[in-house]
């Protein structure tokens, strides 16, 4: 029971810091604009956050029981991925370079596994192919009809494609947008253009901080609901009061995602408002003001862009970056003028961070399994 709660207690800080850490992500821009303080910025993200997180649990579902195979995950194997997730956040943080979270936790999930599996790569669930029934109404005849969907799972369909396809979407609609908005405004006023879009940027703004929660708050939702299941396969609560019994998850049957109770969603949602409110100002520099030089409207459409694809990821459960999708968004928009607007020192920097987050945080949660083998803290 004692190690439950240490799992829940240890996720809640992953989730604290990844408030933090990606409250740069989701704000930077409209700080880096003026449009905002950093104080407002903040307290605009924490609340929209707040309110993304407990909207829907696609991404929560497909951390719980889409990626690796459950009879490897205990609540030591899920300290150990946690832990590799935060030392990288830490780590990129101190730097001010904006890594994503996402990745570093799905990369400390599947290294812990394979540790778990003894290096069986048979842990990792790499593509699922699910197929279900689905009722719904014809519209010609409107009676009621049952139709066969088939759902492509697992970590390439929902990790892999995603982390390559989402930072790809954000640079080609990021420069797609601005330069509609060129053309559309190239014979406004300066003057103009900045207090309207100033305006408006205030909604991109929102739109960004409800999709970052609509994505990210649910990535621990997942992991706790994952703890949780494992717990009561393994009859750690027995004999636990009956107001604990909320804390018992039943497995999902076979080809059934796993429902995220209302209780989890609240609290993982509460802890990143609470995270995003302590800010993270050294990746808002990186962003904001040594990549490229950004006005109202190129915020507004970085914004809107980065915004869209996290808001559609996340409806289809799939854990792609905050990151990702606002830096190269910021980039694509910071091209549609001439691409010597691109700072690209900083761009390689941050490109190479996207690279090694997946392998260095599954390579170190993999190590800190073995070690807690050897030592026969985990059988």
């Amino acid at each position: 029971m004692t190690l439950v709660l240490t799992v829940i207690f240890v996720a809640l800080v992953f989730e604290y810091i990844n408030g933090f850490h990606d409250t740069a992500n989701s704000i930077a821009t409209v700080v880096s604009t003026k449009v905002l303080s950093p104080r407002q910025a903040v307290l605009l993200a924490a609340s929209t956050n707040l309110l993304g997180a407990l909207f829907g649990a696609a991404v929560a579902k497909t951390i719980s029981s889409g990626l690796v195979d459950a009879k490897f995950v205990s609540s030591e194997v899920l300290i150990c991925a946690l832990l590799a997730a935060i030392i990288w956040n830490l780590l990129t943080w101190y730097f001010g370079l904006p890594s994503s979270s996402t990745h570093a936790l799905v990369g400390g999930l599947c290294g812990a596994a394979l540790g778990a599996a003894h290096g069986s790569w048979a842990a990792i669930k790499w593509i699922e192919i699910k197929t279900k029934v689905v009722t719904e109404i014809d519209p010609a005849t409107q009676q009621v009809i049952q139709k066969t969907v088939t759902e492509k799972a697992g970590v390439y369909y929902k990790v892999i494609l995603p982390m390559i396809s989402s930072p790809v979407a954000g640079f080609a609609i990021g420069l797609l947008v601005m330069t509609l908005l060129y053309l559309l405004l190239r014979r406004w006023r300066p003057a103009t253009v900045a207090r309207v879009f100033g305006k408006l940027q205030l909604l991109s703004a929102g739109y960004m901080g409800f999709s970052h929660g609509l994505n990210d708050a649910q990535k621990t939702m997942g992991i706790i609901a994952l703890a949780l299941v494992a717990a009561t396969g393994a009859g750690t609560f027995h004999d636990i009061p009956g107001w604990l019994s909320f804390l018992k998850i039943t497995p999902p049957a076979a080809g059934k995602s796993l429902e995220i109770p209302v209780w989890i969603k609240i609290v993982c949602a509460l802890t990143m408002a609470a995270g995003t409110a302590a800010g993270g100002w050294r990746i808002i520099r990186t962003l904001g003001h040594k990549m490229v030089k950004l006005q109202p409207v190129h915020g507004f459409a970085a914004e809107t862009t980065a915004a869209t694809v996290l808001y559609v990821a996340g409806m289809m459960g799939m854990p792609v970056s905050t990151t990702h999708a606002i830096t190269t968004s910021i980039m694509g928009v910071g091209c549609a003028k001439r691409f010597s607007k691109l700072n690209l020192g900083v761009a390689e920097r941050i490109i190479w961070t996207w690279i090694l987050t997946l392998p260095v945080t599954g390579v170190l949660a993999y190590l800190l399994v073995r070690f807690c083998q050897m030592v026969h803290w985990i059988p």
